[in-house]
């Protein structure tokens, strides 16, 4: 068995500054979902402590407003880390909330200098000033909009599209010549995963990667659609977060 790179203390410092525990990198799920080996992430995972600042802008921006502790995304800087790998043109994603998933995408492909981040959502906002006890913690607040903590030096090479998935990811599909990296973080039911992961198809090529947040709620979409493609899931430890990665043609 491959060994895992050691993550150095200041990684675990960056992490803190998040301020969410679950966001320690995961290695060996990244490793499978690159297929590479966990050694050659070193330096990928060697750059995370230069997200201190962006983690810690992101964490203030939260606890502001009214969501201390929350991260929302449980695997950011994988997303960094795969996209500074494998240096996409197109990452799509479906659901924004806040802007974690987003902040990471966008900060990995400003090291690239190449690629875009296209990001469809369409905002529930929270009724008022405050979030009330029981009201979803993926509401915006009020005069804001999507990705509202990301810092506005941080929002470079990104499509913000708001509306329904239905009416704008086909549409965006058809406009990009390819899905390098897509992943789902929407409306959480098997039939609408079903068919965000049926519009992106067209555009998947050997080496997209392919993930999907809370399969929980999904049932079998995911995996079904991984055994059309001939592709493995790659699940994130005990989490119900999923990718795969598309294989090679026979």
């Amino acid at each position: 068995m491959a060994t895992l790179p050691a993550l150095d203390p200041s990684i675990r410092a960056t992490v803190q500054e998040l301020g969410d525990a679950r966001a320690v990198p995961n290695l060996r799920w990244l490793s499978g979902l690159l297929g590479v080996s966990p050694e050659r992430l070193g330096p990928w995972l060697a750059e995370i402590p230069q997200l201190a600042p962006l983690e810690r802008a992101l964490r203030q921006a939260h606890e502001g407003g009214g969501r201390t502790f929350y991260a929302q995304f449980r695997a950011p800087f994988e997303l960094y880390m795969m996209t500074r790998a494998s240096r996409p043109d197109n990452v799509v994603e479906t659901g924004v909330s806040s802007g974690i998933s987003s902040a990471h995408f966008l900060a990995a492909l400003g090291q690239n200098h190449r690629g875009t981040l296209h990001s469809v959502d369409r905002p529930l906002v929270q009724a008022r000033a405050t979030l009330a006890k029981g009201e979803s913690e993926v509401s915006v607040p009020p005069g804001h909009s999507s990705g509202w903590a990301i810092p506005e030096s941080d929002r470079g090479d990104w499509d913000l599209r708001l509306g329904l998935s239905q009416e704008k990811l086909p549409a965006l599909v058809k406009e990009i010549g390819s899905v390098d990296i897509f992943l789902h973080d929407s409306y959480h039911t098997p039939t609408h995963l079903k068919f965000e992961l049926e519009t992106i198809r067209p555009k998947l090529h050997p080496g997209s990667i392919v993930m999907a947040d809370n399969t929980t709620w999904t049932g079998q979409a995911f995996p079904r659609f991984a055994r059309s493609l001939g592709a493995k899931v790659w699940r994130r430890g005990t989490s119900d977060l999923v990718g795969l990665r598309v294989p090679e043609p026979l």
